[in-house]
């Protein structure tokens, strides 16, 4: 009777039998992997040369664009959904944005404080993501697919971020640092023009610490829906008062729109 070797045997044997020709099989295995991934979106190298990077590791690009509703749908998929890489790339691009202003402007804290928000935003993300064409890349379940309104802004904002935690974990701090001063830090010279950064949130901010000399605290109240589409109902504090509410599809929306209602209720809007 013939020697059945185990698949790992069989595995090992094969690896050594191609190192004359300087093979590495798991290479292989991992490229053919990705290839299946892959066929998933249109062709990535694309979306690469947008970025200016190409990745070592092209599950990590694969991954960011993956969002929660697509896995649901796609079990199978063998990636994880983006949001692990969304939280590592909100924390690299606050600390670039952060360091770039720190070193360049004067300006004092609170000043600095507003123009980062507004640099960091949803509104300014998702505009750089729709620059980089990434609603061609997007994967997302069906339902998701069809939807192109305010929950499409926060999904494409969501995804550059994790993006972004894909570039620092494959090409390092400097290359996530050159991405987002090429790409986000350029809109910092419009939205100081617009006086962009003047949001309902840090206007509040501003009137309560003048007039209160009380900085406003935000806390979610409640939080509904399925994971990938989550709404939320945050309440702004001054100390332990609550002086309004508001809702939205994400923490931030829901911040800014109970700021709005804030200074409404308190008079400060002008």
């Amino acid at each position: 009777m013939p020697k059945i070797f185990t698949p790992r045997v069989v595995t090992r044997r094969a690896k050594r039998g191609f190192e004359h020709l300087n093979l590495d099989i798991w290479k292989l295995f991992r490229i053919s992997r990705f290839e299946f991934r892959a066929s998933n979106v249109k062709d990535i190298s694309v979306l690469e040369n947008k970025l200016g990077i190409s990745f070592k590791n092209k599950d990590l690009l694969l991954q960011a664009l993956t969002h929660r509703s697509y896995i649901n749908e796609n079990p199978k998929f063998g990636l994880e959904h983006n949001e692990r890489l969304e939280f590592l790339g909100d924390a690299v691009l606050e600390l670039v944005v952060t360091e770039y202003l720190y070193k360049n402007y004067p300006n004092p804290e609170g000043e600095l404080t507003n123009w980062r928000a507004a640099l960091v935003r949803a509104e300014t993300l998702s505009t750089v993501a729709d620059e980089l064409n990434f609603n061609d890349f997007l994967l997302l379940s069906r339902g998701e697919a069809k939807d192109t309104g305010r929950a499409r802004q926060y999904i494409l904002a969501n995804a550059l971020e994790a993006i972004i935690g894909a570039i620092y974990l494959d090409r390092g701090y400097e290359a996530a640092q050159v991405f987002i001063q090429k790409n986000i830090i350029c809109y910092l010279k419009e939205i100081l023009e617009k006086g962009a950064y003047r949001d309902a949130k840090s206007l509040f901010q501003e009137e309560a610490q003048e007039r209160v000399g009380v900085t406003p605290t935000y806390e979610v109240i409640k939080e509904w829906g399925p994971d990938h589409a989550k709404h939320f109902r945050v309440g702004v504090f001054l100390g332990s008062e609550l002086v309004a509410e508001g809702e939205g599809i994400s923490k931030q929306e829901a911040q800014l729109e109970a700021a709005k209602n804030g200074l409404e209720v308190k008079g400060w809007e002008g």
